[in-house]
């Protein structure tokens, strides 16, 4: 992925290239599931103020494709599984993969539909008698 491509912020955090490092290689995952990807702005948030169990990272991905475009935000208020930044990191990407994979199976028309032909899909019918 290239700089234009890619864009990485830091909010309530300073800058760590091992951090960035990880960003950049689950951006490569989501590269290679759409290889025309126009932009990747990645965000990573630790609020200010103290918390009582510790600092709840936030993740937000926001990804542009030529057909659309798709935005991800990771903020689990009660998961401590994001005290880890890894952790939000990972979420994050987890679920753009999913949106994306989604987004391009819409995008290539490969969504269910639901068969109408009698007794496959189509509601049942019935008559009820007394007895």
């Amino acid at each position: 992925m290239t700089e234009d491509t890619l864009q990485i912020s830091f909010h309530g955090l300073d800058h760590s290239d091992a951090i960035e490092a990880r960003i950049r290689e689950k951006a490569a995952t989501l590269e290679r599931l759409a290889q025309h990807v126009i932009g990747l702005h990645v965000t990573v948030d630790a609020p200010h103020g103290r918390h009582h169990k510790g600092t709840l990272y936030s993740v937000r991905i926001d990804l542009r494709l030529p057909n659309g475009e798709l935005a991800v935000s990771r903020t689990h208020r009660h998961d401590h599984s994001h005290e880890d930044v890894y952790a939000a990191i990972r979420d994050a990407f987890d679920a753009a993969s999913r949106q994306l994979e989604s987004h391009l199976r819409r995008q290539r028309g490969m969504v269910k539909h639901h068969d109408t032909v009698r007794g496959i899909g189509a509601p049942s019918t019935g008559r009820m008698t007394r007895p």
